[in-house]
């Protein structure tokens, strides 16, 4: 089982070190979404995303979120829900300047996921 995070403290933790940990956040994210996907050790690491998305400006970030998103949508079609075009309504988030929302929704459908509840 993951850890459940309280996005409040995890919005909050990143305003307060002015992104900062957002980028600790964003590794944790990946981190436990391989791990409830099983692709841990396959994919490429927190760290390995958060140093290519800060390489490349972002660009890499945006492609995280799309492909992050539809491994969310698989997760949910795993545990018998329905899909939701995650990886569009991310990566537009992310477009449009808010990717901390993107963060949010990901962590909400992740603590949602590992606890086993499934009143999405």
């Amino acid at each position: 089982m993951l850890k459940q995070r309280n996005i409040a403290v995890q919005i909050i933790l990143t305003l307060v070190t002015c992104g900062i940990y957002g980028l600790y956040w964003l590794a944790c994210l990946n981190d436990d979404t391989n791990t409830l996907y099983g692709s841990y050790g396959k994919d490429m690491s927190g760290g390995v995303v958060v140093l290519l998305t800060l390489v490349t400006c972002g660009i890499y970030g945006l492609y995280w979120m799309y492909v992050t998103g539809n491994k969310i949508d698989s997760l949910r079609e795993q545990n018998g829900l329905q899909k939701e075009n995650y990886g569009i309504l991310l990566l537009l988030l992310s477009l449009v300047g808010l990717g901390i929302i993107s963060y949010c929704i990901i962590q909400n459908e992740l603590n949602k996921l590992s606890s086993g509840s499934s009143k999405f």
